[in-house]
């Protein structure tokens, strides 16, 4: 199990399964199903180095039952290649590494007059790592519909077997409770804040890696505020979000994320994206300053067999990150639509904003396409 691909598992499984819910309003049971094929490239790049790609085709769909029920599912394998640096990307080598993932989703939805209430299972597995999630999820309708409060909760089981048995049959437990709330402020203006608690216990640590010992206990915070704003004059909508996040490593993040949905003629729709994130370093982080005996990759006073926290994985560094993106989308008739995403990420110590980043890291780019079709019936 690669630390490359935890947020493929785990935690998005679970979040994919029960969290969060959009600013669709009053939310109606579907007259309609759809069948929505996507096909997902991504790629980081960097100088002199043959890094991670991943390519995955996915499949959903949704099915209308009785006017009052509906069913959703998908299904998605990534097939990961490259090399994953064995410690800070700086100053490290790469180990080769390949996989294939496969995971999938299925939901049930009961549409109420003032509500609804959605059960869903995932699955994931790969050579290495298994994820298994159930999920509950409710919503409530105020009497005029104008606001919409929602709640709820789920659990994964992961299993951990890496292939150089470090360890041997680990495995991770997380629980997870959602509360939001949803409110047409005016007939232009939507808003919607969302609070999530997720506390996990279980293997952390990236098996992959020479030195890295993480706490056997996590837990996480997530406080989200989103609005959208129609402007009627230029036929578009504005999205912004907020997002902050903290948890029991140490680590805090603020991300702020701004979309524009232009509509234009015959059914074309542009949306330019922009994503902001700056994040603290966990506690136990350690910047590329080693020890004086034993060399890279050890940090300063590293005791072989020691239970001290450490880890040199850089996604646990003080950085920022920029992602920009365009997304275009052609409504061909009434039954048929095409889409195309692009984004580009970059990572950089010096980008973090309310203290300072991680220094001597090289900066991290990558970039994501996604080609899809959905069709109703």
């Amino acid at each position: 199990m690669d630390n490359t691909k935890q947020p493929a598992v785990g935690q998005a499984l679970l979040a994919a399964a029960m969290l969060l819910p959009g600013l669709a309003h009053a939310e109606a049971a579907p007259e309609r199903g759809a069948i929505s094929v996507k096909y997902l490239h991504y790629e980081e790049d960097q100088a002199g180095l043959d890094r991670i790609k991943v390519n995955a085709p996915s499949v959903s769909v949704m099915a209308p039952i009785a006017g009052e029920w509906s069913i959703a599912a998908s299904a998605t394998t990534d097939d990961v290649s490259g090399a994953s640096p064995r410690y800070h990307t700086a100053v490290s080598g790469a180990s080769r590494m390949s996989d294939l993932r496969k995971a999938g989703d299925v939901s049930v939805t009961r549409y109420l007059p003032y509500g609804t209430v959605s059960v869903g299972a995932a699955f994931s597995t790969e050579h290495d790592y298994r994820s298994r999630a159930l999920s509950l999820q409710a919503t409530f309708d105020s009497d005029d519909k104008n606001t919409t409060w929602a709640l709820g909760a789920g659990g994964s089981d992961d299993s951990i077997n890496p292939v150089n048995h470090v360890v041997n049959n680990e495995g991770r437990q997380t629980v997870s409770v959602l509360a939001g709330v949803t409110h047409v402020f005016t007939p232009l203006d939507v808003g919607q804040l969302t609070l999530t608690h997720s506390s996990g216990h279980g293997y952390y640590s990236d098996p992959y890696k020479l030195v890295d010992n993480r706490p056997r206990k996590r837990d996480q915070d997530t406080l989200q505020a989103q609005w959208n704003h129609r402007w009627l004059a230029a036929d578009a909508t504005s999205r912004l979000s907020y997002r902050y996040y903290r948890d029991s490593f140490g680590i805090s993040a603020h991300t702020l994320t701004g979309e524009w949905v232009q509509s234009l003629a015959n059914g074309w729709t542009l949306t330019p994206n922009l994503r902001l994130y700056s994040q603290r370093a966990a506690d136990f982080y350690f910047d590329p300053v080693y020890d004086a005996k034993f060399g890279a990759p050890f940090p300063p006073g590293y005791v072989f067999g020691g239970t001290a926290f450490a880890s040199a994985d850089q996604r646990l560094s003080a950085f920022g990150a920029v992602t920009a993106g365009l997304k275009i989308a052609k409504q061909i008739d009434n039954d048929w639509s095409v889409d195309v995403k692009v984004e580009r990420y970059e990572q950089r110590g010096a980008w973090r904003v309310f203290g300072k980043g991680s220094p001597g890291l090289d900066p991290l780019r990558a970039t994501s396409l996604q080609i899809g079709f959905t069709r109703l019936w």
